[in-house]
């Protein structure tokens, strides 16, 4: 995620975290069928929410305000049991991401803090875990360092089905 040039009326002297969450969009499961995402039931139960602190963070309003903030080492699992503090979310559910501004010298006094919290309804997002489009599945691979691997287990997952038909 790219939240774009940070020009938001930080005090250029006070130290700021940001921080990232998820949260879900609407109360829906999908499924794709007929080449369009439709509704497929009620949301399953989402885990307790976890937030993901930017490593720059804490750092002055001035540096927040000098280039674009970027998440790109964020990650995501959809593995509910996950120890290693990535971002957990549903599979066919769609999450609005979430941005938070707080004025804090210390990770320490977050819980503390007043804070500010912004989302574009532009950056919805359906999450997904398996492609049945080789080419979606390609772009994947190509664009996402951390997905090498699944693709070539879903790839032979499949091969399997078909040999048993």
């Amino acid at each position: 995620f790219i939240c774009g040039k940070c020009d938001c009326g930080l005090n250029p002297n006070s130290k700021y975290i940001v921080l990232m969450d998820m949260v879900p969009a609407d109360d829906h499961r999908y499924k794709y069928q007929n080449s369009e995402w439709v509704i497929a039931g009620k949301a399953e139960p989402t885990v307790p929410g976890r937030m993901y602190i930017h490593p720059d963070s804490p750092a002055t309003g001035l540096q927040w305000m000098k280039g674009p903030v970027t998440f790109h080492k964020m990650k995501l699992t959809n593995n509910t049991l996950d120890q290693q503090g990535h971002i957990i979310l549903n599979s066919m559910h769609r999450y609005q991401p979430r941005i938070h501004v707080v004025e804090a010298n210390d990770i320490k006094w977050l819980q503390f803090a007043s804070f500010t919290t912004v989302a574009f309804p532009e950056t919805v997002f359906m999450a997904v875990t398996a492609y049945q489009n080789d080419q979606i599945t390609q772009l994947k691979i190509d664009h996402n360092p951390f997905a090498k691997r699944v693709p070539r287990f879903c790839r032979s997952k499949k091969k399997k089905k078909k040999q048993k038909k």
